[in-house]
């Protein structure tokens, strides 16, 4: 598939900003009333992911399992033998790591329906510290076979992605981040799984983007155009499977890509951009992301300037690749 037209967004000025945790909340108890067998297994975090929502609303469904990622998870893998839908309620460092083996052999290898949602993903995670945030989960997630992974960008986007996997069959991966960010999508917006979404077009270079990354990257492409930098940008929602035709026709129109996201450059978006193009059509590109490093406990604004993930950071990287090109 392939991101063939330009997808409206919001103005970045004045946004609504509504923390996608609360938007993933509220949208398991709509889900509920459609699907009698949705269930939320929560790992004794439903206060901060927001689980606690459903719990408040759906309590006979929510399942509190304790600081147990191993036994939550494989008692999800039970359940959705005997036909639930189980949706997974904790941190994403708990969920990649430390439930790893359990989500690799119980539920990716014979590809159950469960529903896995990272919560507090990325740096900016409440001043928790390097452990909390998580550097390598989509790369490990990307990585196992037959796992869907997800990153919206927005409040809107998840919970239209929510309804997705709800309609999908299989082990799949969500991301969802912590704080109030930017709504950018509009109420005609349609998520689609395996499909990226062109937000600007423009020939000079291509930034692509995931996750809230992809708030930034706009900001990014604003700072670009007051220089007469004609900026494309396509959001990547679906880091796997990925819409590899329209990554491809983006660096054959520009010749040059940015990448952009809230994770380490390895082996998440911009590694899969990277494998891409290597092997459909070798561009010149930079990768914006964690740059090998685990982060720290700090404001966001500080984490952001110091890891390089700024709106001033991908446009310095557009401009840096443009100069490579000539």
């Amino acid at each position: 598939m392939s991101a063939t037209s330009t997808v409206a967004t919001l103005p970045l000025a004045g946004a609504n900003a509504i923390a996608p945790r609360e938007a993933w909340g509220h949208e398991l108890v709509e889900l509920a009333e459609g699907y009698p067998d949705l269930l939320v297994l929560d790992g004794d975090l439903a206060n901060s992911t927001r689980a606690d929502i459903f719990a408040a609303a759906v309590p006979d469904r929510f399942f509190e399992m304790g600081i147990a990622e191993q036994n939550l998870l494989g008692v999800a893998a039970g359940l959705a033998t005997v036909g639930y839908v189980p949706w997974i309620s904790t941190f994403v460092p708990f969920l990649a790591k430390r439930a790893l083996d359990q989500i690799r052999v119980v539920i990716a290898q014979p590809h159950l329906n469960v529903k896995m949602c990272g919560a507090y993903s990325g740096m900016l995670t409440g001043k928790t510290g390097k452990t909390h945030q998580s550097v390598e989960d989509l790369a490990i997630f990307r990585a196992m076979p037959g796992v869907v992974s997800i990153a919206p960008a927005d409040a809107v986007e998840l919970r239209q992605a929510m309804r997705a996997m709800m309609a999908h069959d299989g082990p799949m991966y969500l991301r969802v981040t912590r704080d109030p960010s930017p709504v950018i999508f509009g109420p005609d917006y349609r998520f689609e799984i395996g499909r990226a979404a062109l937000l600007r077009d423009g020939g000079d270079v291509g930034i692509i983007a995931t996750g809230v990354q992809t708030v930034r990257a706009l900001e990014a492409v604003e700072l670009l155009a007051v220089e007469g930098v004609h900026a494309a940008l396509l959001h990547v929602p679906t880091i796997k499977p990925l819409d590899v035709d329209a990554v491809v026709a983006l660096a054959e129109r520009t010749g040059a890509i940015v990448t952009a996201e809230d994770h380490s450059i390895i082996g998440g978006l911009g590694g899969a951009i990277a494998e891409t193009l290597a092997e459909r059509r070798p561009t010149l590109m930079r990768r914006v992301g964690w740059q090998d490093v685990y982060g720290e406990s700090a404001p966001n604004d500080t984490l952001l300037e110091k890891y390089g993930l700024t709106p001033r950071h991908i446009a310095e990287a557009a401009r840096e690749v443009m100069a490579a090109r000539g």
